[in-house]
């Protein structure tokens, strides 16, 4: 549902989103360092997942 909507609105909504979705799993710590580049109409992001055995840098792209 974020297709379509300003990217000020996206680049706000998503880390939260993503952040909820994987602090599901109990291994999962934390999620922080979201950067984004917009290429298009394509936002790629990057952050770092914290678990208790490491970090480990993540990326996802979205159209939006």
């Amino acid at each position: 549902d974020l297709f379509g909507k300003p990217m000020s609105y996206v680049t706000a909504e998503l880390p939260r989103r993503v952040k909820e979705a994987l602090t599901q799993d109990d291994r999962i710590e934390n999620v922080t360092d979201f950067t984004f580049e917009k290429e298009g109409k394509k936002l790629h992001t990057t952050f770092t997942v914290v678990t208790a055995l490491g970090n480990i840098p993540t990326d996802l792209e979205v159209e939006v």
